[in-house]
């Protein structure tokens, strides 16, 4: 039986992302040595490719070359999602060709292919461009439903081994189930993975899952019984509620059986013991802000535990944070809205979105398409219903899609069949241009998949250097007065840092820093971006007055359409907010003339702040 141990979707789920590369190489030395058995060791990819430079302000390309060089005997493994690759929106044929190139020559081996709403053509895409880079093409099922609940007409045995089918004939390496809420009840594991292997004995099944019910271990052993060839793990103190099951749990269970894995519990307890330490230093982003323990009710409203704490923390980011329960309660009525799709990234985004715009007009799965004409829905939620992440399985749903797109094109097919190619030679020498210095490849396929995040992270690595070398705790918090610390910045050459003093704030809004730097004192002037913010009143969209829009969530003015003295009509677009990966489109509500725009792009708007002002 072999195990896979997860690194990237324990932190994900459990972490909201956080956890960076200075403490996953600093343990790599050990699990290179002692866990030269696992299956595959999950390190990338994900949700962690734009979180690392958006949040922690680090490479992935260079995470995945660090990892390598101190894991080079393990097969690291990634997540694709298909024509996605990392991100949220289908992109160019020639874009997931050359990621996956480029990945596989980073140090990638197994890339976990899947699509959001198990779209085929999307999926052949991704299996296609691993297959062509080296990589090894483990086709993912995204698992959904009960197969056990003969009452459900949608996602039954039937539909995963017709689906399988498909994705073996198109010659995968590895077929795998990704049940990426915690879904596959024990029974429902026995018959899946036993229909699985009778029809088709040859090849190797992997099975993903998540332990948010707390019946993930249970499932994972039946799976090793009715024939999987590898389950996932994550280590102990990682593991559990939203994270994967306990890798110590399942491996103790299996000794002595046909299925014993050969891994031994002395390595995984002391693995444990690091990432339990380590753990502490990012309490702030723990899930267990709203949740204690397992929870069955994951079988109502089937959140995917690699969404749960971004969910969460995008709740208290838009003000919902003492209504989380509403927002999961929500989450299930919105997917059922949206006619009960699968939900993984980018889905569960979309659903996550509705469910939380649902949450903050008051709106039920009714009055949600009752009210659907006047409604500005959130920009993933109309991406879905264009079609522009594929195709659901079973249709879209009527009348909301078309109350919601109000004539705007649809996408028949795969959306990016006929997207146009981007000139990737093109992007590289305007990128260097705009920054001034010399870009790598990898760095124009960051650029290509996240634009804004990449621009935002360039430039702060040029203004700060390389603070992945930081420890985590002062990268977190920063240095205390008179502490002093070692960064080692790269091999052989140490930074000896110590925090003296600090100044008054001056008519700037700068401090002057005094430190130690290998025993020289020197001091610099810094920004102190909180405490020289000045207090900003905006005017309050007045309720009952329809020629004034308002701000319908805390947020960023991403984008503005129209201009002063433009002549508008109904339902006419008039500017684009952003908060925590969430963009809404805001509709005009009335024909008229833009009196007044109060808020520009880039503003940041507290909810019910008047950003554009109508005149009828």
């Amino acid at each position: 039986m072999g195990v896979l141990l997860i690194q990237v979707d324990a932190h994900q789920s459990l972490l909201a992302t956080r956890v960076r590369t200075y403490d996953l190489a600093a343990i790599s030395p050990f699990v290179a040595q002692s866990f030269s058995g696992l299956f595959s060791l999950e390190n990338w990819g994900g949700a962690t490719f734009d979180v690392s430079m958006r949040f922690l302000h680090e490479c992935p390309w260079e995470r995945l070359r660090t990892l390598r060089e101190l894991v080079p005997n393990i097969p690291f493994q990634c997540l694709l999602r298909g024509a996605n690759a990392m991100g949220y929106s289908n992109y160019p044929d020639n874009v997931i060709y050359k990621f996956c190139d480029l990945a596989v020559k980073n140090g990638m081996d197994v890339f976990r292919v899947f699509d959001s709403l198990n779209y085929v053509p999307n999926l052949l895409v991704g299996m296609d461009a691993v297959g062509k880079a080296g990589g090894v093409v483990e086709a993912a099922i995204a698992y959904t439903g009960d197969v056990t609940d003969k009452s459900r007409d949608k996602y039954d045995l039937k539909y995963y081994l017709e689906l399988a089918d498909q994705l073996v004939k198109a010659q995968a390496h590895i077929l795998s189930i990704k049940d990426m809420a915690g879904v596959l009840k024990p029974e429902a594991a026995k018959l899946l993975i036993g229909a699985l292997r009778d029809k088709f004995p040859d090849i190797p099944i992997h099975v993903h899952t998540h332990d948010t019910s707390g019946a993930g271990v249970a499932a994972m052993l039946e799976c090793a019984k009715a024939g999987a060839d590898v389950v996932d793990a994550a280590v102990d103190s990682m593991s559990g509620m939203t994270s994967q099951p306990s890798m110590g749990a399942i491996v103790a269970s299996l000794q002595g059986t046909q299925h014993d894995t050969g891994l031994l519990l002395d390595d995984i307890s002391k693995y444990s013991a690091y990432w339990e330490s380590a753990r502490q230093l990012y309490a702030p982003f723990e899930c267990a802000t709203t949740m204690k323990s397992g929870n069955a009710d994951v079988y109502k409203h089937e959140i995917p535990g690699g969404q749960y704490t971004n969910l969460q923390f995008q709740a208290f980011s838009l003000g919902l944070g003492s209504q989380f329960d509403d927002v999961k309660r929500m989450y299930r009525e919105a997917n059922l809205a949206l006619g009960d799709i699968i939900k993984v990234t980018p889905s569960s985004k979309i659903v996550g979105d509705l469910a939380q715009f649902m949450v903050q007009n008051n709106l039920t799965r009714e009055t949600l398409v009752d009210r659907a004409d006047d409604l500005s829905f959130p920009k993933s939620v109309v991406d879905f219903m264009q079609g522009n992440v594929g195709q659901p399985p079973y249709g879209f749903p009527e009348p909301l899609r078309t109350k919601v797109l109000r004539g705007k094109p649809k996408v028949d097919g795969r959306p990016g069949e006929h997207a146009k190619p981007i000139d990737l030679d093109a992007v590289k020498t305007d990128l260097e241009e705009k920054h001034g210095r010399k870009l790598t490849e990898e760095d124009v396929m960051s650029y290509s998949m996240f634009p804004t995040v990449f621009d935002e992270f360039e430039t702060f690595r040029q203004q700060y250097g390389p603070v992945d070398k930081l420890p985590t705790r002062l990268f977190l918090t920063g240095l205390e007065i008179a502490e002093e610390v070692d960064v080692e910045i790269e091999k052989g050459k140490t930074l000896a840092i110590q925090l003296l003093a600090e100044g008054k704030l001056n008519k700037r809004g700068e401090r002057e820093v005094f430190f130690d730097l290998n025993g020289q004192m020197r001091s610099i002037f810094v920004t102190d971006k909180e405490a020289s913010k000045e207090i900003v009143t905006r005017p309050r969209a007045l309720p009952g007055v329809r020629g004034h829009i308002g701000a319908p969530m805390p947020g960023d003015v991403l984008e503005l359409k129209i201009k002063e003295g433009d002549k508008v009509t109904k339902k006419q677009p008039l500017f684009v907010l952003s908060a925590m990966k969430m963009e809404m489109v805001i509709d005009s509500p009335i024909s008229g003339t833009v009196k007044k725009i109060h808020a520009g792009q880039g503003t940041k708007c507290t909810a019910g702040d008047l950003v554009i002002e109508i005149e009828p």
